[in-house]
């Protein structure tokens, strides 16, 4: 039997899955060919979810630690044993230090409205600290958010009517592989696909041209283009006059920037720089489809705020086709009765996800003595792991992970409660990629003794003595609240009934949000932002980079971490299949860097600097450039010290949005031996 159901993980494109059941067991996965935008086809991950929900090394009941943090060594308990350690614990941490000593940490592993909320209310009630759960996409969306206001972007799809698609950051065919039909319609059509990324990725090698920056230059890069449309007047003046402010201004600034300039920061040839702001220009309808990677720079707020302004410039909101893309979707939003963050006692202190690992070494009144993870693994998705672990090694440290697989993280937990996948269970999924929302149902019953996130959180709130209505809804109800009290223009006229049956139902979204307007301030792009100014920032675009601080003469490379085609963050490392077939961590290094340092192919390298170290094989490639080490991927490192990309990277905190900077890194290579 072939039952309807959606990829949850954190991809943009959210897919329609028909899952087809015997005997109880998943036996295939494939597109659903019904789903309006996905189309029935899948990536090679999701091909292999029969592996991953039925995996020989799957958790499928608690285990309470036997040996010491990290050893992974675990022995079976029953349910009840489970949960009343960890309502005894959780009582006994806030009666002597205070709620604010107990985090939990979660994020992105199921991206369904119900089971990725489920335990908000709880830690609400109970007064724990509260997460503030910026690691990915904040700096992308604030800086967005200052040139162009908030709300969902120009429609994917509206780029097959383009003549000049740019896609800036983002490994298409890795991390948003429904987007590229569009993009090839509009290329059969007569259209150019320029990628703009500091590596020769797939996506890159698929273009017909590639400006390879270096990393963090984005900001300067797109000056320069404004540069060369503002002096070659390649620019919508009445656009400009009628929906723009503080263009003057603007002005004044780019003509700051001219190629030369930029080539030199990007290391970019000026010809190549000149040649494409004019393609831009002279485009009737050009497309933008922008990436996180510009974002996870320590000015990567400044970057996504900058390339933002190019459409306005040419005014490619009024041209079909043309845009800009960076998150779509926003409908339905968390339900207020679900979260009740009014349980929250005021002035609970807040601790930043991505600061964990001082949170667990240094954070005082409280210091945090219990971490509940669930839906995330911050011991390889964290950066600074080094100092992650060395905090959830502390034998005074009690921390709960809810897992289906023996993550990097579940290897220090004291309790871990088995979870349900993703196909076990019921929810409501919207996109960040297209414009669908769709409702799921179990396709099988939990595997073993397995459970829900929302059931596991429910058990637990009735040992801790909750009360409120909150604590005993079910998946359905849950649901069915999402639904009424979403407050958004995007459920206006959509057929509810069709949702319920679990049909993708297209939400009420123009494919270009912008011809209304813009959600700023000002109602207008704001090439001056009075808003950034009242934060104490530059209120017009600055393509100054910043480099990561640590760095010195000592480490004078630049490493960053972008996905694996193989892997979705750590996430895929549990299919033995899929880590046979990647063979292990590689580190793409430029043919002169190896030279300097005497390294060959496949030699096992060490990749270092103050933070951390990590080993991985050599990729010898012009793919990358001299200065730049590329490691793709996140993979498991099985309790080995000092291993993992995330060794490398900092705590340091984006200029907007609170975001890490994965991608601002610098850092050493060498021989392994």
């Amino acid at each position: 039997m072939w039952k309807r159901a959606v990829c949850t993980k954190d991809c943009p494109d959210t897919c329609g899955l028909l899952v087809k059941v015997e005997n109880g067991r998943i036996t295939s996965v494939k597109g659903d060919p019904d789903h309006p935008y996905t189309r029935g086809f899948l990536c090679g991950k999701g091909a292999r979810f029969p592996e991953h929900v039925h995996g020989a090394a799957r958790l499928t009941t608690p285990l309470k630690r036997t040996g010491p943090k990290g050893s992974g060594a675990f022995a079976p308990i029953s349910w009840d044993e489970a949960l009343d350690e960890v309502a005894a614990n959780i009582r006994r941490v806030a009666d002597a230090y205070g709620p604010e000593a107990i985090l939990p940490y979660t994020y992105a592993g199921h991206m369904g409205m119900v089971h990725r909320y489920a335990g908000h209310a709880l830690f609400n009630k109970l007064g724990a600290s509260r997460l503030d759960a910026t690691i990915c996409g904040p700096a992308a969306t604030a800086g967005f958010k200052a040139t162009l206001g908030k709300g969902p972007s120009t429609e994917i799809q509206e780029a097959a009517q383009s003549d000049l698609v740019v896609i800036w950051g983002n490994n298409t065919l890795v991390t948003n592989v429904h987007a590229w039909p569009h993009f090839l319609k509009a290329r059969k059509n007569g259209a150019r696909i320029i990628v703009i990324d500091p590596y020769r990725n797939a996506t890159a090698r698929e273009a017909d041209a590639h400006l390879m920056l270096r990393p963090g230059t984005d900001a300067a890069l797109a000056l320069a283009v404004m540069h060369v449309l503002v002096t070659e007047d390649l620019v919508d003046h009445e656009f400009i006059a009628a929906q723009t402010i503080g263009f003057d201004r603007l002005k004044e600034r780019v003509l700051d920037w001219p190629p030369a300039r930029a080539a030199e920061i990007c290391d970019l040839a000026e010809p190549d720089i000149v040649a494409f702001a004019r393609a831009y220009g002279r485009a009737r309808a050009p497309y933008i489809r922008t990436g996180w990677g510009p974002a996870r720079q320590l000015a990567g707020g400044m970057a996504m705020r900058t390339i933002s302004l190019l459409p306005a410039l040419v005014n490619a909101f009024g041209k079909p086709g043309g845009g800009i893309t960076r998150s779509l979707g926003g409908a339905p939003g968390k339900a207020p009765s679900l979260i009740r963050e009014d349980l929250r006692p005021a002035g609970t202190r807040t601790v930043n996800m991505v600061h964990l690992g001082r949170a667990l070494t240094e954070l005082a009144d409280p210091p945090v003595m219990l971490l509940y993870n669930y839906l995330s693994n911050p011991a390889a998705v964290a950066p600074q792991s080094a100092q992650v672990m060395a905090g959830l090694a502390r034998e005074d440290l009690f921390t709960v992970v809810h897992e289906l697989y023996m993550t990097d993280t579940a290897r220090f937990a004291d309790i871990i409660l088995p979870g349900a996948s993703f196909l076990e269970v019921g929810d409501i999924y919207r996109s960040y990629g297209h414009n669908h929302v769709q409702i799921a149902r179990p396709v099988i019953d939990p595997v073993g003794d397995s459970r829900s996130t929302l059931d596991i959180f429910q058990d637990l709130a009735r040992r801790l003595g909750f009360t409120e209505e909150v604590f005993s809804l079910s998946e359905a109800q849950c649901i069915e609240r999402i639904l009424d009290e979403a407050d958004s223009p995007y459920l206006d006229g959509v057929d509810l009934d069709a949702l319920r049956r679990g049909e993708p139902v297209r939400l009420n979204i123009p494919a270009n949000p912008f011809a209304g307007g813009f959600d700023t301030p000002s109602g207008k792009v704001e090439c001056f932002s009075q808003s950034m100014a009242d934060q104490g920032l530059d209120p017009l675009p600055d393509g100054t980079p910043v480099r990561d601080p640590e760095g010195g003469e000592e480490y004078p490379l630049e490493y960053i971490t972008p996905p694996h085609p193989m892997l979705l963050n750590s996430a895929f490392n549990e299919i033995e299949t899929l880590r046979e077939r990647i063979g292990g961590p590689k580190v793409l290094i430029h043919p002169a860097t190896a030279a300097a340092r005497g390294i060959t192919q496949g030699m096992t390298v060490r990749v270092f600097n103050a933070r951390g170290r990590n080993t991985a094989r050599a990729e010898i490639t012009e793919d990358t450039r001299p200065e730049l080490l590329v490691a793709e991927g996140l993979h498991r490192v099985d309790g080995t010290p000092g291993q993992g990309s995330n060794q490398l990277t900092s705590q340091r905190l984006t200029d907007m949005g609170n975001t890490c900077a994965f991608h601002c890194n610098k850092v050493q290579v060498e021989p392994v031996g």
